[in-house]
């Protein structure tokens, strides 16, 4: 959540499921230690999250993006820590070269079987300013190239506003 309290969007890009129920909505709570792997969640209506009437003197109004990225596969863990680096390197840097945060992470999810299933994870944290529309599409692509390079059938991503500034 920003630190202004604005409205998050999350953005599903796995297949349907459950049915063709409407999928559930959880916030991650990465701040506080809690790492969740993979969310099922549905579009929120759309806002204007670089508007930064509502960030307080002294800071900017960014937009917040936190990609939950799966490392395992049917046969175990398919993202070594040199494959994820070449990524990060290759496709995600370019993109957002002023800086990012990559967290390890641990998730659980249940299978279209109803099993339990763990895995590995990396959570991608990035703040940009700039047009909403192209950042979007940066990682769009960046969530579809670790989809199609590393066999994933999802990368989570959350969307939200965040104020921020430095000391």
């Amino acid at each position: 959540m920003g630190a202004a309290g604005g409205v998050g969007r999350i953005a599903w890009t796995g297949p349907s499921i459950a049915g063709g129920r409407a999928p559930w909505i959880v916030r991650s709570a990465v701040r506080s230690g809690m790492v969740l792997a993979v969310v099922l969640s549905f579009a929120l209506p759309a806002c204007d999250l670089l508007d930064g009437s509502e960030c307080p003197p002294g800071s900017e109004s960014f937009v917040e993006y936190q990609l939950f990225m799966g490392r395992g596969g049917a046969a175990g863990e398919v993202v070594s820590d040199a494959d994820w680096e070449d990524f990060l390197a290759a496709s995600v840097t370019p993109r957002f070269p002023d800086g990012l945060t990559v967290l390890d992470g641990s998730g659980q999810w249940r299978d279209a079987a109803g099993q339990i299933k763990t895995e590995r994870s990396k959570v991608l944290i990035l703040y940009a300013t700039g047009n909403e529309s192209s950042l979007r599409a940066d990682v769009d692509a960046i969530s579809s190239e670790y989809e199609q390079r590393f066999d994933q059938e999802s990368v989570l991503r959350v969307v939200d506003k965040a104020c921020v500034s430095f000391s």
